[in-house]
């Protein structure tokens, strides 16, 4: 099958993800992947599992304790 220029496969929406992790992401890619987590369960969810991993360093690193 073949895609639209605007549709995103889930590996290029994974890629996308972790990318926006370290850069910003153009508006081009930010709506694409914007159509694509719409559509897509699965992404969402790695989305999430993403951002929780992110929030978790962020608070380890942040810590005024280090057992």
């Amino acid at each position: 099958m073949k895609m639209n220029w605007f549709e995103l496969s889930c590996k290029q929406a994974s890629v996308l993800l972790s990318q926006a992790q370290e850069r910003r992401l153009g508006m081009l890619e930010r709506s694409k992947l914007r159509l694509h987590l719409l559509a897509c369960d699965g992404c969402t969810n790695f989305f999430k599992q993403l951002s929780f991993i992110r929030a978790a360093i962020r608070h380890y690193r942040d810590s005024d304790t280090i057992e």
